[in-house]
């Protein structure tokens, strides 16, 4: 992981770019690789130092090799993602925030790769779904059409079912579609 150390030290104020070509071997490196074992990406590295701090602009573009949640079946999904990372100049080496980090002035250089890796994983979709199978009807589908009843803020309150059903109005009518679905599912239940 050597390869991924950028030299800070040696840089002067301005801007420079680093260029790094991702590999299989690259992914190998990391312990909780449970997500991609391959890929093929490069990852360029505008780099700002300034006197105080110096900022990284990561622009990572390429394919990592993903396993279909539904068919188990191996496929190449695109990345392309720009991240940034902050390193402030200060009396010890810390992480601030997810995106600022602590350093010394005398740091003779910052290591990248955990930084890439994590950026390449956030890139990654929730759910991995071969391109085979992306068209098939799937959750978003069914909300899409219907298939899920849902309650949202725009309706005032569950006592007014109950304070029409108590005045004497007919139970069977309903005012809101959505309700009439859940009774529909209640009565198929009781039968």
């Amino acid at each position: 992981m050597r390869s991924f150390d950028i030299e800070v030290i040696k840089f002067k104020e301005g801007l420079h770019e680093i260029d790094f070509s991702i590999g299989d071997s690259f992914f190998q490196q990391f312990e909780d690789n449970d997500l991609v074992e391959k890929g093929n990406l490069t990852v360029r590295v505008m780099m700002n130092k300034g006197a105080n701090l110096i900022e990284m602009s990561f622009r990572i573009a390429g394919t990592v090799r993903l396993t279909c949640d539904r068919s188990l079946e191996e496929f190449d999904y695109p990345i392309d993602t720009t991240q940034e990372i902050i390193y402030k100049y200060g009396s010890e080496e810390k992480e601030i925030d997810e995106d600022v980090y602590m350093i010394t002035r005398d740091t003779p250089s910052v290591n990248v790769a955990q930084l890439i890796y994590e950026f390449i994983i956030l890139s990654l979709p929730a759910k991995k779904i071969h391109p085979d199978y992306r068209n098939e009807l799937d959750d978003e589908d069914l909300e899409a059409e219907g298939g899920y009843v849902y309650i949202d803020d725009s309706y005032e309150d569950d006592g007014e079912i109950a304070e029409e059903n108590e005045s004497g109005e007919n139970e069977d009518e309903i005012a809101d579609p959505r309700w009439e679905m859940l009774k529909k599912l209640k009565n198929k239940e009781q039968s």
